[in-house]
């Protein structure tokens, strides 16, 4: 099996701020944008990467769930414990330099983990996490 990663799926509650954190930011290229109000998604993904890409889509919107079920989602979020995703760097202190001078939610600053890597966190607009790790 040759398997590769196409799409993660983040929840995004502001559309505008999304992009503009992921593409004006971070750097990625907007690939789609459909829909419009609450209910618009967006595709963006890394420079030279055109297979992966990062869905940021309207958070409760699948009809099975339930309007309680979409206040826990709407929670969590709040509190930055719904979506996360892990990218990768060359630099993390640059790439973090990047991000604080921005102004971006620091959740952790560049640092050693015990495990091996060495690492930071930011939140995006919608609260997730985004840790971004020192490529080998």
């Amino acid at each position: 099996m040759n398997l590769t990663i196409h799409q993660a799926y983040l929840p995004a509650d502001d559309p505008d701020a999304a992009r503009r954190f992921y593409c004006d930011i971070l750097g990625f290229e907007l690939r789609g944008d459909v829909g419009k109000g609450a209910l618009r998604w967006l595709t963006v993904g890394p420079p030279g990467q055109p297979g992966t890409s990062i869905v940021l889509t309207p958070p409760g919107v699948d009809p099975s769930i339930s309007d309680e079920e979409r206040r826990v989602i709407i929670d969590m979020m709040a509190k930055g414990t719904y979506g996360a995703i892990n990218l990768a760097t060359s630099s993390v202190d640059a790439t973090f330099a990047q991000l604080e001078a921005a102004g971006v939610d620091i959740v952790q600053e560049p640092l050693d983990q015990p495990w091996g890597l060495r690492d930071c966190a930011v939140r995006d607009p919608a609260g997730n996490l985004v840790r971004i790790i020192q490529a080998a």
